[in-house]
Formats: C-alpha cells, structure tokens, sequence
C-alpha cells in the first residue's frame, strides 16, 4: 500500500482511510496543528511517532474499540467504587495530564511520542472545547488519569497514567459511565491491549469503525469545559 506525504498547506486534507495501510503508518508529514489533528480524527488517523522522527499517522486495521454498552467492571475493582477510593474530576487539569502520560515509564519504549509541539497541538483543541481530560485524585494528590478527544457522540481515546492501583482503570470506568449516560456510541482505543480488553474492548473490521465516524457529521459535539 502506498504511504501518503501530506501537503503541509493543507491541514484538511488526508488520504481515503479505506485505502489506508492497516499494519503500519498511512501517511506521513503534515503538523500537529489543532486545524490537522481535527481533520485527522474526523477520519479515524492519529498520530504516533517517536521524539526526533518524522509526524506519522496511523489507521490500524481492525480498530480496537469498545461500546459504552459492553463495559466491564471486574470483582476487584467494584470495591474502588464503593468505598469511593478516588475522586474523578473533567477538564481541570488537561495539560498536565499530557504531561504525566509523557513521564510514565512503558517497558520496551524509548521515551514517548507526547512531544512538546504535540501537547501544543491538544491544549489547542481543549481551548477549543474538544479535547479533555480525565483527573483522578486520592484526597489532592493527582494520582492517575486520561485525556482524548470528543467529536460527535464518539471519544477518541489518547494515553493515560496513573501513580496507584488502578486508578487510570478508575477514570477510565468513570468515563465509560459518564459518556453512556449522555448518548455516546464509541470509545476509540486505537489498538488492543490486555487492558482494555478486561474492560470489555473488542476489535472492529475498520470498514466498520469508519462507518460509524460518518455519523457524526450528524451529531452535536459536546463542546467545552466538562464539569
């Protein structure tokens, strides 16, 4: 499959995704201007690029994905919410969010792809009313948490980290919980983990998941700060 090199004059513009390589990068070049990240969720890309490389956009096939209906909340986490072990607030904290999420440490990875021009690019799109943050406190210490995008009744999820047991799972069940209560039909988890498969993540053929982004020129974009 060909790799596209986007025209960095033209932030709106990206290759059809169904015609995308599903192994490895679709595309690459461009910027990490809000203008473009916005055009490149629209259609199901992203960005994912080790420090000093060029921009690379992804379009995995098939997309890990997982229906707000399908959540799985495990015995061992039950307790969390029962006894209200963390505090879970929105959009109070984006920035340094991102920032946590470059520090944490994956095993096999060389530092991270949240550069400095990519926080950039998201605290634009939270300016915007787009992009938001998940925080989860225990007392008033920021001990996990998560960010990713909102566009039509669809969340893209980004990265997330997390400083105790489980609370990036805690934020996430929250989040879940919160986006089916107002109509969300789909989280983007970009590709499978262990993880987000406990929590009932399932893979989708990517014909599929781009059908599903066509409905959100449909839908209203819950824009601005969450409370």
């Amino acid at each position: 499959m060909p790799l596209y090199r986007l025209d960095p004059r033209f932030p709106e513009l990206f290759p059809d995704p169904l015609r995308s390589n599903g192994d490895g990068p679709a595309c690459f070049g461009g910027d990490l201007s809000p203008e473009r990240l916005f055009a490149a969720y629209r259609l199901g890309f992203f960005p994912w690029f080790a420090e000093g490389e060029p921009i690379l956009w992804w379009h995995p096939n098939p997309r890990f994905v997982l229906f707000p209906g399908d959540l799985k909340v495990s015995k061992s986490m039950r307790p969390y919410f029962n006894q209200q072990k963390y505090r879970v607030t929105y959009d109070r904290q984006f920035q340094r969010v991102m920032e946590e999420c470059r520090e944490l440490y994956r095993p096999g990875q060389w530092g991270s792809w949240i550069t400095d021009e990519l926080i950039d690019g998201y605290v634009g799109l939270h300016a915007l009313g787009i992009a938001h943050s998940v925080e989860v406190y225990e007392g008033e210490e920021l001990v996990g948490g998560l960010y990713g995008l909102a566009l039509g009744k669809v969340f893209f999820g980004e990265s997330m980290f997390f400083k105790r047991p489980n609370a990036s799972k805690f934020g996430f069940i929250s989040l879940v919980r919160r986006l089916g209560e107002r109509g969300y039909r789909l989280i983007d988890c970009q590709q499978e983990t262990r993880h987000l498969k406990s929590l009932g993540g399932r893979a989708i053929p990517r014909a599929q998941f781009v059908e599903q982004l066509a409905l959100i020129g449909e839908e209203e974009t819950e824009r601005g700060a969450w409370g």
